[in-house]
């Protein structure tokens, strides 16, 4: 039996929390007019409860990716799965909008530990460089999977029940998760080879102390925590985000959107300045500076915010536009679900035999011809023909954009690095939908009516994915095909061998 057959129960939990992750920020997205009506909300609460959950799982995740690298995957998973779980039952039981809103906070400080945690242990379950690439390119299309469930879920569960119930399905996740966690290797942030029969630590060819036997990274060998660092990442990213997400409500102009993008602007700027003279940074100035990973990032932020768009735009066009109900507006998501399962299945073997740059320009150029289609959205368009092409097309090509980038946006990351790589990845999905939908909204609003905004925005989306595309399809020319993985170099003989015959 293979090592990843043996451990497919193992990755199956790590995924399932991952695509919960992603769902839970989905999981107020249909049911919000209710819980504004039940709380008495006006548009600033609105906004700010929409918002919380993705403010603080979005300011995190570097922090969250350094706690993993600095103390293993596993103890992190833990940590977060049991904020997160708490978190969701004090949603679930909240009597008023303050404990709601702080519950959302919370909730997103415990995926942004768990998230690069999985990450960290995926990495330990399959270490080999063929098995981490074709789980990474499986991962890339856990977190659309799960803002589709969440679409689906939230509408289904608001009409049949109470909005209170939808968070039973991160406790779940978090419970089974904490149950099972130990049967998860420990994940050592300095990538050993495990202990031997009498449960030794290894020694380390570069005389280093060794890990302790329960998988924790000696102090020595460690990563500092940068602290500094992680205040103005964290400041930072919150406040430019909080401001990108008030521009929808407030419009570019109103010192409302001004002021915390001006604000998240100069920290970042400083965390920048503070990292180069940072001898352990948080964020190595060179690691998105390469050009493969930068341009994996920019696909994952590019699809993120297409479907995000999709998500938002088709739900008000649906509902206030056609008038139907929550429930009629969750089932017309369901292709959309079928083509992205049946696209996640195969976007695995055929990164593995295609190669991730090609699986990725091909993924982002088909969503980006869904979203063409539907840029032709009119008042009067009929589901079966205006819609439903665009809705098989889209995320068909999201899953093979997703987990073509995954791969790219991780591979030759060194094994002590991997929580980095997470966190950045992760990052990048949260940051997507929050700039670009804000981006794309304004420009929506430039258009005299309600409906041609909205096909602009999506042909505007469309154009964004076909451009990013062409960028990743330049890769390459730049980049050969079997430097995919740079982790052993028997892996880029082999690949090559392969790629000339």
């Amino acid at each position: 039996m293979s090592v990843a057959t043996a451990d497919r129960p193992g990755f199956a939990l790590l995924g399932g929390v991952q695509a919960t992750l992603i769902f839970t920020i989905m999981i107020l997205s249909v049911p919000l007019p209710l819980v504004a009506r039940e709380f008495g909300l006006g548009p600033s609460g609105v906004l700010l409860l929409s918002a919380a959950y993705g403010l603080s799982f979005s300011a995190l995740l570097l922090l969250g990716g350094r706690l993993t690298d600095r103390h293993g995957g596993r103890r992190l998973l833990r940590v977060g799965l049991a904020l997160l779980g708490a978190a969701s039952i004090a949603c679930a039981l909240a009597p008023g909008y303050p404990v709601l809103l702080a519950s959302r906070f919370a909730q997103g400080v415990g995926a942004a530990l768990a998230a690069p945690a999985a990450v960290a242990v995926v990495r330990v379950l399959r270490p080999e460089p063929a098995d981490y690439r074709r789980a990474m390119a499986a991962w890339g299309g856990l977190s659309v999977l799960g803002a589709t469930a969440g679409n689906l879920l939230s509408g289904a569960v608001a009409a049949w029940v109470s909005w209170r119930w939808l968070f039973a399905v991160p406790v779940l996740v978090a419970l089974v998760g904490l149950a099972r966690s130990g049967s998860l290797p420990p994940a050592d942030p300095a990538g050993r080879p495990p202990a031997d029969p009498a449960g030794r630590p290894p020694a380390d060819p570069a005389g280093r102390p060794p890990a302790d036997p329960a998988g924790r990274p000696s102090a020595d060998r460690r990563p500092a925590l940068d602290l500094p660092g992680a205040a103005l990442a964290a400041a930072g990213v919150c406040a430019a985000s909080y401001g990108l997400v008030a521009s929808t409500e407030h419009g570019w102009r109103n010192p409302g959107t001004l002021l915390p993008l001006a604000a998240g602007l100069a920290l970042l700027l400083a965390f920048a300045a503070v990292e180069r003279r940072t001898a352990d940074p948080l964020l190595p100035p060179g690691f998105i500076a390469d050009r493969r990973r930068a341009t994996a990032l920019a696909a994952v932020m590019a699809t993120a915010a297409g479907t995000a768009l999709t998500f938002l735009l088709l739900a008000l066009y649906l509902q206030q536009v056609r008038g139907w109900g929550v429930l009629a507006t969750s089932a017309a998501f369901l292709p959309y679900a079928a083509a992205l399962l049946t696209a996640g299945r195969l976007a695995g073997p055929l990164t593995a035999r295609y190669g991730a740059v090609a699986v990725t320009a091909g993924g982002l150029a088909l969503a980006a011809a869904g979203l063409g289609l539907l840029a032709g959205l009119a008042p009067g368009s009929d589901y079966a023909t205006g819609l439903l092409p665009g809705l098989l097309l889209l995320p068909a090509g999201a899953a093979a954009a997703f987990a073509g980038a995954a791969v790219l946006a991780t591979a030759g990351v060194p094994p002590e690095r991997t929580g980095l790589a997470a966190g950045v990845l992760n990052t990048a999905m949260e940051l997507g939908p929050t700039a670009g939908v804000a981006a794309l909204m304004a420009l929506a609003a430039t258009r005299p009516s309600v409906v041609g905004g909205y096909a602009t925005a999506f042909a505007a989306a469309g154009a964004a994915l076909a451009l990013t595309a062409l960028a990743v399809a330049t890769l390459s020319r730049a980049t050969p095909e079997a430097a995919t993985d740079t982790d052993t170099a028997p892996e880029r003989t082999i690949q090559i061998k392969e790629h000339l015959s």
